[in-house]
């Protein structure tokens, strides 16, 4: 029984450097083809300017989109339904980033609780596994 503790919890130290960065259970490489179609309106560009991927500026920059506050990215004019959310303490994980890709105002009416709620992210992104896959990829883009 002691033995089958102390290997459990090896085996969990063990797999926290792999989750320490956001838990991204999809195929990074995959998630690069499908960020194509995100390109159009999201860039990837580090705080020190380093260019990731070059996109439009349509979208908010996605570099560092792990446990970020929803609405928070300074410099950038987010709709008021994502900030309320933001304020409400959403912050983005893998769960939620495939939540919302799937159907951004349904998502946020559902988090916000409010029929009303709007998202300026007409763009739906409809199968999980690519969601996830895009997860995985702007993860292993970096953090901030």
């Amino acid at each position: 029984m002691k033995l089958m503790s102390i290997l459990t919890l090896g085996l969990g130290l063990a797999a926290g450097p792999l989750l320490a960065d956001g838990h991204a259970s999809g195929d990074a490489e995959a998630g690069e083809k499908v960020f194509k179609k995100c390109k159009a309106c999201h860039m990837m560009v580090a705080g020190d300017g380093t260019v990731i991927v070059k996109g439009g500026k349509t979208g908010p920059n996605l570099f560092g989109l792990n446990e970020r506050v929803a609405g928070s990215l300074e410099g950038f004019k987010y709709g008021k339904s994502i900030v309320a959310a933001g304020e409400a303490g959403l912050a983005w994980n893998e769960a939620k980033f495939v939540d919302y890709v799937a159907d951004p105002k349904d998502f946020l009416k559902r988090t916000l609780d409010d029929k009303k709620a709007k998202s300026k992210m007409s763009f739906k992104l409809k199968k999980e596994k690519d969601a996830t896959n895009v997860w995985a990829y702007i993860v292993s883009a970096g953090t901030e």
